[in-house]
């Protein structure tokens, strides 16, 4: 099939290296000259396992290309998949003005039957307003249809999700819009959820807001285990081994952040009150969550007793490990909190310092080479990332580099008795013997 993916972001390119992977001819349009002629080079903006591999492979096939030219990209295509971004506003909406700008110069461009796909995250009706643009502002009255296809991309292992989904939701209005994406999708050999469009964008919201509920709900729990002498660890283990919960985000620790749990909260509470309903359940959700980052600082004065001036080291800086992410990250908001104390930060990363040093929550901020070099005079030692690289260091030569053998685990990735019999003081989220 002949598709356009409009957006060279993190959605848009694994779309579009997996589509071309797939056999599909491929062109990724994106506004940014810079990114695209980088892109050309084969020189990826952001970090993901494997995806590299997959755009060099899939342009040397000439199956992916990439432009800045948007009605070359349309008229070249059957299928327009619409990925730009959809920021949060100041009041937690999407702003969704990127999506209606792309789909009037669409509607400008179209000379023959097109299928647009909102690929985006985006509110309910989203779907409704893109069908309404096009229809206005279509030069030739061209046939097309609309439809919805969240993406369910964890960053990190966002190709094998592609690959290997759990399901590919589908919102259409007609049959042949349908039967496009049935067919498209159909390689690969899963089930595909098939509804009209306005329940298919609900249902992106609402899986990525349980899974933040899940999230915040066993930070919570651990909040009750620290004060009862319990382990958040076993209780996470016996709740999971109900099939009807699972284990799978049940980890305590600092926190979720990252560009889509965060927003989506938000945007998801801001389109429930436009319905006329009050979604306090995932206000509490982003509560529990904003205040976990704070507590993890109350962490640190308990263990070292005075911030200011102290010399604390944050090993992880990306929102999550096998990225290198920093869009609403834990660690940005606990390390503000931290200067604000006037406490010295040392900081290092294994994918996410460059995108950190442009961030002005950092300024001041020293850069370390590597883990040991981080820890080196340091008073504590916060884990913000739960990184492998983090979980297999040399614990001994550590605590001989610390000026204190103060370990504050954001995300309990190690054993509280091994690190107490290491003659660390550990303080980590939710688990017996701490201090």
């Amino acid at each position: 099939m002949k598709i356009a993916v409009i957006g060279a972001g993190y959605v848009g390119l694994v779309t579009a290296a997996c589509l071309a992977d797939l056999g599909n001819d491929v062109i990724c349009n994106d506004i940014d000259k810079s990114k695209v002629s980088k892109l050309k080079r084969g020189i990826v903006p952001i970090y993901e396992p494997g995806l590299e591999d997959l755009l060099k492979r899939n342009t040397k096939e000439k199956r992916l290309s990439f432009t800045t030219n948007l009605r070359d990209a349309v008229r070249k295509s059957e299928i327009i998949f619409i990925a730009v971004g959809t920021p949060p506003k100041e009041n937690g909406e999407a702003d969704l003005t990127h999506i209606e700008t792309v789909c009037k110069n669409i509607a400008h461009y179209m000379n023959s039957y097109h299928l647009v796909v909102e690929k985006s995250t985006t509110p309910v009706e989203t779907g409704m307003w893109i069908k309404h643009t096009l229809q206005v502002y279509a030069r030739k009255k061209v046939k097309f249809d609309v439809a919805s296809n969240p993406e369910f991309l964890r960053e990190g292992s966002a190709i094998e999700d592609f690959m290997h989904p759990d399901r590919i939701v589908i919102g259409v209005e007609t049959k042949k819009a349908k039967d496009i994406l049935v067919d498209l999708y159909k390689p690969l050999g899963t089930e595909i959820v098939v509804t009209n469009i306005n329940s298919a964008e609900i249902i992106k919201h609402a899986s990525n807001s349980f899974l933040a509920t899940k999230i915040s709900f066993i930070n919570a729990v651990a909040n009750i285990c620290e004060k009862s002498g319990a382990d958040v660890e076993e209780v996470a283990k016996g709740m999971g081994l109900d099939k009807r919960i699972g284990r799978a985000f049940l980890d305590a620790g600092i926190g979720f952040g990252g560009f889509c749990f965060p927003k989506d909260i938000e945007a998801f509470i801001h389109i429930s009150e436009k319905l006329g309903y009050d979604f306090e359940l995932l206000k509490a959700v982003k509560k529990i969550n904003d205040q976990q980052k704070i507590s993890l600082v109350k962490k640190i004065e308990k263990a070292i007793w005075n911030i200011k001036n102290k010399t604390i080291t944050v090993l992880g800086l990306a929102f999550k490990p096998n990225t290198d992410d920093m869009r609403f990250a834990p660690s940005i908001k606990m390390i503000e909190a931290l200067k604000g104390e006037g406490a010295n930060i040392k900081a290092y990363d294994p994918q996410a310092m460059a995108k950190a040093k442009l961030l002005p929550e950092f300024k001041g901020v020293k850069f370390c080479r590597d883990a040991y070099d981080a820890v080196r005079g340091a008073d504590c030692v916060v884990v913000a990332t739960e990184w492998n690289e983090f979980k297999e260091l040399n614990l001994k030569r550590m605590k001989k580099l610390l000026r204190q053998p103060v370990v504050i685990d954001g995300r309990n990735i190690y054993e509280p008795e091994k690190m107490k019999d290491l003659g660390f003081r550990y303080y980590c989220i939710g688990r017996a013997r701490q201090g």
